[in-house]
């Protein structure tokens, strides 16, 4: 049985030429997109002359390129997409969230002619704590073909906010060629190159359950717990795992730096943050202390 939300109902109950376009481009394309069923939307593209302009999500209108010059390649690589998700695991029903993402209410009707502005503001969430940004926006050119709307071109992956977007949307944060470190380091990045965004801070935390008691007697038990209370932490600012840039970590005892590197390999993904490491007298009994700077887009 499948989940029903407002996300799901149709805006326009009594138009039926947008009714029609919302069901096209919003619950037809989810449904089949979900399921890797490309023929279930197939007749809903004009062939003869499509084409998709690519935005790459950038504001600059010369890095967009006519990467869709034909529907078939724009089936490619709408079934890579598809098959892409089907391969990733989710904390949260990913069809759900994509409904949830999507916005369609602007749709301009001129006689068998429409532009339909469809946009995507949300978030995936892996069960690795990887978070996937739906941002960006697509314009749909529709025409009434043999009484129905179908789709005759359209310019996609545009940013979101064209008028706020950075003029090059690389990676939160990413490991600049030629970066190096000795051989043996640890886990983490020698240096990171950090684009623009809101930066959160978490105070540093540690192997605590809600009402304050310490959890875990040894150092993986309270390296796990501490990260898991971190992850909680960013998730409230809109941030996850592999939007950390920077980790200070505070230990008890550094002859267990090694145990507490194989649970921090495991949870924190690459490229791993820049991260300082040090010897302290903590308080109660913990055995380890974690803050983290993250970067939100």
């Amino acid at each position: 049985m499948q989940l029903m939300t407002d996300a799901m109902t149709n805006p326009f109950p009594n138009d039926l030429d947008r009714r029609e376009i919302w069901t096209m481009l919003v619950q037809r394309d989810t449904d089949a997109f979900i399921a890797q069923n490309w023929e279930m939307v197939a007749d809903d593209f004009i062939a003869a002359g499509f084409f998709g302009i690519d935005g790459r999500k950038l504001s600059n209108i010369d890095s967009w390129r006519l990467t869709f010059p034909t529907l078939d390649s724009y089936r490619k690589e709408w079934l890579r997409q598809a098959a892409d998700m089907a391969g990733r695991t989710f904390r949260c029903d990913a069809r759900l969230a994509i409904y949830e993402a999507t916005t369609l209410r602007d749709i301009e009707i001129t006689s068998d002619f429409a532009l339909a502005h469809k946009k995507f503001d949300g978030w995936l969430e892996e069960t690795d704590g990887n978070r996937i940004r739906l941002l960006w926006q697509s314009l749909y050119v529709c025409r009434k073909s043999a009484g129905r709307w179908k789709i005759a071109a359209f310019s996609g992956y545009l940013p979101h906010d064209l008028a706020a977007a950075e003029p090059d949307q690389k990676p939160v944060k990413h490991l600049p060629a030629g970066a190096v470190q000795h051989d043996g380091a640890g886990p983490y990045s020698p240096l990171l190159e950090v684009n623009p965004g809101t930066i959160v801070v978490i105070s540093g935390q540690a192997a605590l359950d809600k009402k304050g008691a310490v959890v875990g007697e040894t150092i993986e038990e309270q390296t796990r717990i501490s990260l898991q209370n971190c992850f909680a932490q960013l998730q409230a600012a809109g941030c996850g795992p592999a939007d950390v840039f920077k980790a200070n970590v505070f230990m008890s005892d550094l002859s267990e730096w090694e145990r507490m590197n194989q649970v921090y390999v495991e949870l924190m993904p690459e490229p791993r943050p820049v991260r300082t490491t040090v010897g302290v007298n903590l308080l109660m009994s913990f055995k380890i202390e974690i803050e983290m700077w993250a970067v939100r887009r």
